[in-house]
């Protein structure tokens, strides 16, 4: 796992997980637990050869390990929370309503 720092100081954990052949969900870990409703996910898509072959599969250590904080930043401020409740109308998307 790595950090990365946010605009206003909050140092978040960075994991990526479920990785395909091309792409991997980088998942921000908020600093106040892994059942945080504000952790946060973001896909990076990814173009190598390996990309092409529907059989393989990124190893999700090397995905994190390429970013850099550049990267990091960009798909930080693309993320969206992961929480189902956590929406602009107020209402759970599990629940129905």
């Amino acid at each position: 796992m790595r950090t990365f720092q946010a605009p206003d100081g909050v140092r978040w954990g960075v994991e990526a997980m479920l990785a395909s052949g091309s792409h991997a969900m980088i998942v921000f870990r908020h600093p106040n637990g892994r059942t945080s409703r504000l952790d946060r996910y973001a896909w990076r898509n990814i173009d190598t050869p390996e990309a092409r072959d529907v059989t393989a599969r990124l190893d999700p250590d090397t995905v994190l390990e390429r970013l850099s904080e550049s990267d990091l930043a960009l798909h930080f401020r693309r993320s969206m929370r992961i929480a189902a409740a956590d929406n602009p109308l107020g209402t759970p998307a599990t629940h129905a309503g």
